[in-house]
C-alpha cells in the first residue's frame, strides 16, 4: 500500500497505509453511491422521472 509515496516521491501518512486505504475506500463508497443512485432510478416509473 506504498502508491502514493511511489507516485508522488511523499510519504504523507509516514508510511503506514493510511492515506491509500482512505482513498480506496472513498471510490469504492463513490462507486457503490453510483450503483444505488442508478437501480433506484431506474425501479422508478417512467412517469416520475421528471
Amino acid at each position: 500500500m506504498d502508491w502514493i509515496e511511489e507516485l508522488v516521491g511523499l510519504s504523507p501518512d509516514a508510511g503506514s497505509g493510511t492515506l491509500e486505504a482512505l482513498i480506496a475506500g472513498g471510490v469504492v463508497a463513490v462507486i457503490l453511491g453510483v450503483i444505488f443512485t442508478v437501480r433506484a432510478r431506474s425501479a422508478q416509473p417512467l412517469e416520475k422521472r421528471r
